[in-house]
């Protein structure tokens, strides 16, 4: 320990962003959490007990909800990551036809409100849904309401986490080494299972954690869909807001923390035993595989129906947004969009301006922290990044909360202006470019930044010349992450919006509680537009920026 600080002392700059991030997190992470945490010990004012988890744990009420999250989660997980894969094989490494057109439509699920997904499925298949009404002489043809209700909206809305983080891990895996093992003999199946699939691991598993957390830390779908099916987020939400009980609620947020944390030291765990280096300093391109024709007809296959699902889902909902009144009255009109841009246009103008200067603080913040965990030996790592993957973990409406209830006294009184948004989109989007940032950092080679500071450089010199531009693929999804998923964030960012500063989720979320669901169709569309306009910067920015494509220019 001594001799880690006296190495951290001769580079003031790494110390400085120690320190950096450890105050940041504290801030901004922990003392939140602990606002939370301390308000579940609190059953009545200035009295600090265990009253709280002793009634949650003796009563049927409370354990059912933590049954079936855990069930959901991982369920929701398994399918969410397998059809992750299968989607992000097909688009990286089995070039399929429009495998452009798929990846398009993969990322629809996340440039929306999740609600607006549950919203679509009970339009289709509910008790008078268009489906029911149409196909099945008004008898559902299974229960919207429920686990497998659940199952279905979640893992469409969170596959793409999984699909995005396995696409950038594929695509970073040498071709080279897959011709290797087939000149050896082994057959394209077993060249997937022996080496490609050892090789994406990483991405495997941190695609796994993120969709787990995603789906535990859900609120939306389960209080559309959920039914009698009762899962913690949605209990602790009901305990805040409905039976306000903050304690009771509190205390059941701080429950979900514990499966999370299990799952994260698993798969530190795991990975810290095995090597999954594929990046090495020499130049290599990542070519599709020539696979037999019915292998790549049952990926298309699958790619096919998965896309017409979410078109389907999609469709009803744009549908919607030229109707006058939703389920009653289909007649068609362009005065939903009329009233979205001559009423609602201060919402979107605020959400763009705030969720545009979080996403850079909130990618850079996550590349760095990655890279202090994952390259850096200092006391406290692996509580840094437990700590930076907390927000993932906890309901936001909790998250939400946590913010009011530590910044809403001195010394910082953030409550009513921008920069509690900001801060509240930076650190929930956090996780996501830890994840990648060390799922990528697994993959590069020790010796090319040792060869760096062997030279003369650095670990500043070497971070920002070679570590950083290795890097680009994983801060720019990090950064697509960011700006999306703040742009349709509604959970936690509901309870810190004010007069001044609102969100158009906000007022989505308001169109739909007042049973305006074409007016919330039009809006969604819309804010579905702006994001997709910015994938596509995005995804240009990748590709071009990409130390991939440099070699290629290089090599040309």
């Amino acid at each position: 320990m001594f001799k880690q600080v006296k190495r951290l002392l001769n580079e003031p700059v790494l110390f400085a962003m120690i320190v950096f991030v450890w105050v940041l997190l504290f801030l901004f992470v922990i003392y939140p959490i602990f606002m939370v945490g301390l308000k579940s010990f609190e059953p009545k004012p200035g009295v600090f007990n265990l009253t709280v988890y002793r009634t949650i744990f003796s009563k049927r009420y409370f354990l059912i909800p933590i049954f079936n999250t855990l069930k959901l989660g991982v369920t929701v997980a398994c399918f969410g990551v397998l059809i992750g894969y299968v989607f992000a094989y097909s688009v990286a490494k089995a070039n399929v036809l429009a495998k452009n057109f798929f990846r398009t439509v993969a990322t629809f699920p996340i440039v929306s409100p999740p609600f607006v997904v549950a919203l679509a499925a009970i339009l289709l298949f509910g008790r008078n849904g268009l489906f029911t009404r149409k196909l099945f002489g008004g008898i559902p043809p299974f229960e919207i309401y429920g686990f497998w209700g659940l199952v279905i909206v979640e893992t469409l809305a969170y596959f793409p986490t999984a699909f995005l983080t396995l696409e950038g891990t594929l695509l970073s895996i040498g071709s080279d080494l897959e011709e290797a093992s087939q000149s050896l003999g082994y057959s394209k199946w077993r060249t997937f299972w022996r080496v490609t699939f050892p090789l994406s691991l990483p991405g495997v598993l941190s695609a796994w954690l993120l969709v787990f957390s995603q789906s535990m830390a859900d609120f939306g779908n389960p209080l559309v869909l959920g039914g009698r099916y009762h899962v913690l987020s949605v209990a602790a939400y009901l305990e805040i807001t409905g039976s306000y009980r903050v304690s009771h609620g509190s205390a059941l947020a701080i429950i979900l923390l514990i499966p999370t944390l299990i799952a994260f030291f698993v798969q530190r765990y795991w990975l810290s035993r095995k090597s999954f280096v594929t990046v090495t300093g020499k130049s290599f391109i990542s070519k599709a595989m020539e696979l037999p024709r019915w292998a790549k007809a049952i990926l298309t296959v699958i790619c096919l129906l998965l896309t017409a699902s979410i078109l389907l889902f999609y469709g009803t909902v744009f549908l919607g947004s030229f109707t006058k009144l939703w389920g009653v009255n289909h007649s068609f009109t362009l005065d939903n969009y009329r009233y979205v841009f001559n009423f609602s246009w201060e919402y979107l103008k605020d959400t763009l301006l705030l969720a545009s200067i979080a996403t850079p603080i909130c990618g850079v913040l996550g590349i760095m922290t990655a890279y202090l965990v994952a390259r850096k030996e200092f006391f406290g790592r692996r509580i840094m990044e437990a700590v930076s993957l907390l927000p993932f973990a906890v309901p936001g409406t909790v998250v939400g909360i946590g913010y009011l209830l530590a910044f809403n006294q001195k010394p910082l009184i953030l409550t009513g202006t921008a920069l509690i948004i900001i801060l509240v989109f930076v650190f929930r989007e956090l996780p996501v470019g830890v994840q990648n940032g060390v799922a990528a950092l697994y993959q590069i080679d020790k010796s090319i930044e040792e060869a760096s500071m062997d030279l003369g450089s650095n670990s500043y010199q070497t971070f920002w010349k070679i570590t950083l531009p290795l890097l680009m693929p994983a801060f720019f999804t990090a950064l697509f992450n960011a700006f999306v998923r703040s742009m349709t964030a509604i959970s936690a960012v509901i309870f810190v919006v004010s007069a001044k500063w609102n969100l158009i989720t906000v007022r989505i979320l308001g169109a739909v509680s007042n049973g305006d669901l074409s007016q919330a169709a039009a809006l969604s569309c819309t804010l579905i537009g702006f994001v997709i306009v910015a994938m596509f910067l995005m995804r240009f920015m990748t590709v071009n920026l990409s130390y991939q494509m440099k070699l290629r220019r290089v090599e040309r």
